[in-house]
């Protein structure tokens, strides 16, 4: 019966509704994102300018994963992503941040560099940001776009340039820019993310050189799976991850431009942050001493 509410709102919408109404169907849209779901990843390289260039295999994995609102507000949305791996091991995942009428954009450059910059009050019109994060809550990725809703879809487009994937970081050098040319789509069973990315060699010129593209689908599925284990670790683990939230976003706000050193003393960031998090849990909270020590992490990897 939901769905069926649902996509009737989205006809009439496409007929008679207003701005706050159409704002709302946004807002709707990104709630439906909430659930515990299956989650498949499969990727493969398509086609590439260099007649020699040979194509990696293709990827493939899947997972069960819990999402849900941390922050729901008329013009912000904030979903957490939390992977259940093996039924009780659980890994923070990735965070989408969403933005009504947004201007501040972090653009990613290459090479773990990113730049704040700002567009303008008409291209922002009526549009949602999704700002992506990575399991440590650093900035990932920045692209703006409407949400459109028509004929019973529910979909948002947008294209942003993006660092490597972590399936690939460590194993590629030949590109160091992902263009993600992304649709976000609510479909009968859950919600897809499809993906035509463009892998890039940005050289010191700024001058972009495309070695290949690649098409992805990452399909969430709803079912009967066991999330409780996520949401019992969220409620261990939120005030922490909270506070590096917070610190975060003051961080990006106080640097126009940032980049980010990927190892400091053999390690990276994530495992600082995480290891930061299991030793402010061991006892009482104090969230000064976590505040002080999450901006101290941060910043030994920040070179401004």
């Amino acid at each position: 019966m939901k769905k069926l509410l649902f996509c009737a709102l989205a006809l009439t919408s496409t007929l008679t509704f207003g701005q706050n109404d159409k704002k709302e169907l946004d807002r709707k849209s990104i709630l439906e994102m909430e659930g515990c779901y299956k989650v498949t990843f499969d990727f493969a390289e398509t086609f590439s300018p260099d007649t020699a260039y040979v194509k990696y295999d293709d990827y493939s994995s899947q997972a069960i994963e819990y999402v849900f609102a941390i922050e729901d507000e008329p013009d912000f949305i904030s979903l957490q992503h939390i992977l259940v791996v093996n039924d009780t091991f659980i890994v923070k995942h990735w965070r989408q941040d969403w933005l009504y009428e947004n201007r501040n954009v972090l653009m990613y450059d290459k090479d773990r560099t990113w730049d704040n910059e700002k567009i303008s009050k008409k291209a922002a019109k009526g549009t949602w940001t999704q700002k992506v994060f990575q399991v440590d809550d650093s900035p990932r990725y920045e692209g703006y776009g409407t949400w459109v809703h028509v004929d019973g879809k529910h979909y948002w487009e947008s294209t942003a340039d993006a660092p490597l994937p972590r399936r690939e970081l460590t194993v590629r050098q030949d590109y160091n820019v992902t263009r993600r040319h992304s649709r976000m789509e609510i479909t009968e069973n859950g919600w897809m993310l499809e993906q035509d990315n463009e892998k890039i060699y940005r050289d010191e010129n700024g001058e972009d050189h495309l070695i290949v593209w690649e098409k992805g689908h990452e399909i969430f599925t709803r079912g009967d799976y066991d999330c409780q284990p996520a949401i019992d670790w969220w409620k261990e683990n939120y005030q922490f991850w909270a506070d590096v939230r917070t610190t975060w976003e003051s961080t990006i706000a106080a640097n126009k431009r940032l980049h980010f050193e990927r190892k400091v003393d053999k390690q990276l960031m994530y495992q600082k942050l995480f290891a930061l998090g299991e030793e402010h849990k061991a006892g009482k909270y104090n969230q000064a001493k976590a505040q002080k020590e999450i901006q101290s992490v941060i910043n030994a990897y920040l070179n401004q």
